[in-house]
């Protein structure tokens, strides 16, 4: 199994990969586009999936924290149904409440500096999304 996390903002899709058995995600690449042009996104990402043989798509759904969803989940349903249409990939929603201030936090403990924390955290935000669905995957597994 190849799976492939994202995190979605208005003009960036960071992007990570589990490795082939599936245990572990690593930051892969961003990818940057005019604001809210989903589907110039969906053009650069589409040739990676055959690239990196990715059999599932984890992508964040942003909640509230009370669990509501809003107007950045409206986008990532939007950009999953866009996707579908697209490819055969399966594209499951994780919820991604707090993986950006994981990922912020990691990365100052890390002890990076503000230019690289910049550069790096919509795919460590991707990283966090795809490593909580592979946990809990293994989970289910036992």
């Amino acid at each position: 199994m190849r799976a492939l996390g994202c995190d979605l903002g208005s003009k960036t899709l960071g992007l990570a990969v589990s490795d082939l058995s599936g245990f572990l995600a690593s930051p892969y690449l961003t990818i940057r586009f005019p604001s809210d042009d989903y589907q110039n996104a969906l053009d650069q990402l589409i040739p990676l999936l055959e690239k990196e043989k990715v059999t599932v798509i984890v992508l964040g759904l942003p909640k509230h924290m009370n669990g509501s969803l809003g107007e950045s989940a409206d986008r990532s349903i939007y950009f999953k149904e866009e996707l579908e249409l697209r490819t055969t990939i399966e594209v499951i929603l994780e919820d991604e409440r707090l993986s950006t201030v994981a990922a912020q936090k990691s990365m100052l403990m890390a002890e990076m500096n503000r230019q690289k924390r910049k550069t790096s955290i919509d795919q460590m935000a991707a990283t966090f999304i795809l490593q909580g669905y592979l946990d809990k995957q293994r989970h289910k597994r036992g």
